[in-house]
């Protein structure tokens, strides 16, 4: 096959798609290469005979020869058919410079058109809804700000989550005791109810209930709890807590005197009633017992006070 197409190069029969295979096939085909040296030795001795025109019955059994090889040739595969097309096509295009251009010209273009039409009609996926930058099994605390992107219904909000944890020790941990200390001014009455109660307990019980000047501590704790919280379930513990302090705490003293002169609960002021019965000889005691006694609305409050200083009395 490579020997007839060197053949029909020699000649100028050869298909311009099959020219370049064939040069690249002669650098490696050394009998190739002979028979074109061949072919072209004998141009010289051929060169110097006198052109005889063939017969004409030498011209039709060659033509019929020619049309016979032609027909024994197998048909090219898909392959082969499309690789000689687009030299084809590819040689028209050599051919037609101007065409060429034309047609690299259009399909820039077009492409560019194409490109400008899409990104103009690109749909923009609109958000599902609010994303969250950080999941977790929490609860909004509160909300710090928020942001509003101009010409758009993007809104960006700040805010605080507040993560529940539970911790668990024993009373005399200082962890424990800072927490209950922040739960004895929780919102929640049940919580403030058992804060009181557990850091009265602790007072009761002689454990870290000193006085202190900074207004921290439990014992200050419990103080501020009976002066203002305003559930008196929370005032009684907070009463139970100071009891042991009646004597020796010239601030525990004073708080009961207030509250004995200004709680609005009759329950809380007959405690502070009892709680006082140890410093009964106090001028500041028998003065505020003395206003009780005859001006508390609660008559069982009159007479436990008229009692008291009745009690002082045969003991000074």
């Amino acid at each position: 096959m490579a020997k007839d197409n060197v053949v029909l190069a020699y000649y100028g029969e050869l298909p311009d798609e099959l020219a370049g295979p064939l040069e690249q096939h002669l650098m490696a085909c050394e009998d190739c290469r002979t028979e074109l040296e061949t072919i072209q030795a004998m141009e010289s001795p051929l060169a110097s005979l006198p052109l005889v025109d063939p017969s004409p019955n030498l011209l039709a059994q060659s033509r019929m020869r020619l049309d016979d090889a032609l027909d024994s040739i197998p048909p090219y595969g898909f392959f082969s058919r499309l690789r000689t097309n687009f030299f084809i096509w590819m040689g028209h295009l050599q051919s037609a410079p101007a065409l060429a251009t034309l047609l690299v010209g259009v399909g820039f273009l077009g492409g560019n058109f194409i490109n400008r039409y899409q990104v103009a009609h690109e749909t923009h996926p609109r958000p599902a809804g609010p994303t969250l930058t950080n999941q977790a099994q929490s609860v909004i605390g509160n909300i710090t700000g928020i942001e509003h992107t101009p010409d758009s219904e993007l809104v960006q909000v700040h805010y605080n989550k507040i993560v529940p944890e539970t911790m668990e020790g024993s009373l005399d941990s200082p962890e424990i005791r800072e927490l209950l200390l922040k739960g004895a001014m929780a919102p929640a009455d049940g919580v403030r109810v058992n804060s009181v109660g557990l850091l009265a307990s602790e007072c009761k019980a002689g454990h870290e209930c000193a006085a202190r000047d900074d207004g921290k501590g439990v014992r200050n704790a419990l103080l501020v709890a009976l002066r203002y919280d305003k559930d008196p379930g929370v005032r009684l513990k907070a009463l139970e807590g100071l009891e042991p302090y009646v004597t020796q705490d010239q601030k525990v003293r004073d708080a009961l005197l207030d509250t004995l002169s200004t709680d609005p609960d009759s329950q809380v002021r007959i405690a502070t009633v009892s709680l006082l019965e140890p410093v009964h000889r106090d001028s500041s005691v028998r003065r505020v017992l003395r206003t009780a006694s005859t001006q508390d609305d609660n008559p069982y409050i009159r007479t436990v006070s008229y009692n008291a200083l009745q009690g002082s009395d045969s003991i000074q």
